[in-house]
């Protein structure tokens, strides 16, 4: 029976899941504070933690943190406001299984738990049998399936770009929001080039704990320091006659940074408390949303190392900058989500297409993935529908200032218009728009959509609605 720790301080809302959990066969043990979380770690063992954000003597992140430098192997689910959504998406990228948010679906919470305790059961025979199994060594993928180049214009400039350094042995240094897709750039990168039969090992520097971070990318030797009970075999030995992708290269401390500019330049390797060089043959792909300009000129990044790096730089593009490509990764997550989820949801309804268009995607590619999971596990028909969505996709005018006990308290200027009446504001200014843009075009539907900057299938469905055929 696998044990959970469930940190909730509204003390009815975790009474609840801990009885919903407890009648589907999980033992759960609850706490209020993120001490007394840490605390019972001393005398129990938990394969999951379930940890709101907001706790009184801190947050569900330090103790994400806090769990995966001392018990790296328990799964940690976070519970979020969907206001917080920038706050979960950093969480996943500290080694978070998942995110969920208030007010939590039943269906969501059961399926969210029980795939992150299968995960557990598969890490232990791919990871390495020397070193116990990090966030960065975890083989759950952020995403699936094959790489989608897209056809907007900036896709199809980062593609070219890609297809040339493919093939060369240049260091590459990706920028971009998070979320944007990175490790899906760099790890095309590989399969382009001539290490592409080779491993590609992707590293989260981020969620590296601190005090092990040389020992995880350069390995180490037995009794190197307190723990170090057997050889390690690091990272960069592992990726021999490959690609190695370091993402959020800006979080490694400054020691580690001097450990990874020598290895660029001699092109060796010594394992803390080692004397022995080894001969490593690695192409390095380094990720950041930082910039490490600004961090060398104040002193938390080494300049040196940066240019080492930057030898080709290439953007991951923000999924609001390429909206003409979202119906190619909606299907690819809605595909990967049937099959996930064992369900056969065959796409999306106009209107959840229109809010999709219409969003700004803060959290990219990893929202919609987030987003599109959720709705079809919410979703009874052929379809995903618009009440299968978050409701903050749609009414960005709601503020959710506070969810206990899962209920939505919506919070809003007295004085201003209500949603409803800024709704009608808004169809008519839209309707008033698009058949100015048709007119001074002649009805030419391509150009129209290009001015507006919508895909021809969002401007037929909105002439459709206001009657413009």
């Amino acid at each position: 029976m696998k044990h959970i720790l469930l940190v909730e301080d509204d003390l009815t809302y975790s009474r609840i899941v801990k009885t919903f959990l407890e009648k589907n066969g999980f033992t759960v043990q609850t706490a209020i504070k993120v001490k007394e979380a840490q605390q019972f770690f001393s005398n129990s063992k938990f394969d999951l933690i379930i940890a709101d954000f907001r706790l009184p003597d801190g947050t569900g992140m330090e103790l994400l943190q806090w769990s995966k430098s001392n018990y790296p192997q328990t799964q940690v689910i976070l519970i979020t406001h969907y206001s917080d959504i920038r706050i979960a998406i950093k969480a996943m990228k500290l080694g978070a299984f998942e995110y969920i948010t208030k007010p939590i679906n039943p269906d969501e919470l059961l399926a969210t738990v029980k795939e992150s305790l299968s995960a557990i059961v598969t890490e232990p025979a791919s990871a390495s049998a020397e070193a116990p199994v990090t966030p960065s060594s975890s083989p759950k993928a952020k995403f699936k399936g094959s790489y989608v180049v897209g056809g907007s214009i900036e896709a199809k400039k980062l593609e070219k770009h890609i297809q040339l350094v493919a093939p060369t042995d240049l260091s590459v240094l990706v920028l971009g929001e998070t979320g944007t897709g990175k490790e899906f750039v760099s790890r095309r990168i590989h399969d382009l080039s001539t290490r592409k039969d080779g491993p590609f090992i992707a590293i989260d520097c981020g969620a590296l704990p601190k005090e092990l971070a040389g020992s995880e990318l350069f390995g180490h030797v037995k009794g190197a320091f307190t723990g170090a009970l057997e050889n390690k075999t690091g990272h960069f030995e592992m990726a021999n006659g490959g690609t190695i992708f370091l993402d959020e290269i800006g979080n490694l401390s400054y020691e580690v940074q001097i450990q990874l500019l020598r290895a660029i330049q001699e092109r060796t390797i010594r394992k803390i408390g080692g004397n022995k060089e080894i001969s490593i043959d690695v192409r390095i792909i380094a990720a950041t949303n930082d910039n490490l300009l600004l961090q060398a000129g104040d002193g938390h990044f080494r300049e040196d190392l940066y240019h080492r790096l930057n030898e080709f730089t290439l953007s991951a593009i923000p999924l609001r900058s390429r909206k003409e490509d979202l119906e190619d990764f909606a299907d690819q997550f809605l595909e990967e989500s049937n099959e996930r989820l064992e369900k056969s949801v065959k796409g999306f309804s106009p209107e959840v297409w229109e809010i999709f268009l219409a969003y700004d995607w803060p959290g990219n590619l990893r929202e919609l993935r987030n987003i599109i999971k959720r709705a079809v596990l919410l979703s009874s028909g052929s379809h995903v529908e618009k009440d299968a969505l978050p409701a903050d996709l749609y009414e960005p005018s709601a503020s959710i200032v506070g969810t206990k006990g899962g209920m939505n308290s919506i919070s809003r200027t007295a004085d201003l218009p209500s949603p409803k009446d800024y709704k009608s504001q808004w169809v008519e200014q839209e309707k008033e728009l698009i058949q100015k843009v048709l007119m001074d075009t002649k009805f030419n539907k391509s150009k129209t959509a290009r001015i507006l900057n919508m895909d021809r299938k969002t401007l037929y469905s909105k002439m459709e609605k206001y009657g413009l055929d």
